[in-house]
């Protein structure tokens, strides 16, 4: 199962393939898609749909998990998020990928076994999942990884109590 693991945001969007077979967890690819901070925000989202729906041809993932709002502490960046997010959603759907929404504790619960756990926490745990490429830096590219390591793990629940 290919899983496409995506961090919404209106500047920064991490993104993630990884590969789940036989309860092993191969990285294909992750990034980040920045958008002009410069451009106008209608500018932005558009951008984000192409680069989405690029990667989705590209890689062609069996699903998509991706971040489902929850709380945010900064309300100014509560809205471009959600139409980020909207515009992430409609190209998913648009190129037929079911899609798996988590929130960031769940994802957080699954990866680390505490809800609350910080973001060196999560990187901690997303290591010990899935080999990391030294140059992966940003924490909305970890946090892709850990939403798709989070569906993977809900999916392979799911398959066991059948």
């Amino acid at each position: 199962m290919l899983i496409m693991g995506i961090d919404p945001g209106i500047g920064i969007t991490g993104y993630s393939f990884i590969e789940f077979n036989d309860d092993r967890f191969k990285l294909i690819t992750s990034g980040s898609i920045q958008t002009d901070k410069n451009a106008s925000h209608p500018k932005r989202l558009l951008e984000l749909k192409a680069d989405i729906d690029f990667l989705i041809k590209k890689y062609n993932p069996d699903c998509a998990s991706i971040e489902q709002l929850f709380f945010f502490k900064n309300q100014k960046t509560i809205i471009p998020v959600a139409q980020a997010r909207g515009v992430i959603l409609v190209t998913l759907e648009e190129n037929l990928i079911p899609m798996y929404e988590y929130t960031p504790l769940v994802v957080k619960q699954t990866i680390t076994g505490h809800g609350r756990a910080d973001k060196a926490d999560v990187k901690i745990m997303v290591k010990n999942y899935i080999e990391l490429d030294k140059n992966i830096k940003l924490d909305d590219t970890i946090d892709s990884i850990a939403l798709a390591i989070c569906h993977a793990q809900n999916a392979r629940f799911k398959e066991e109590i059948k």
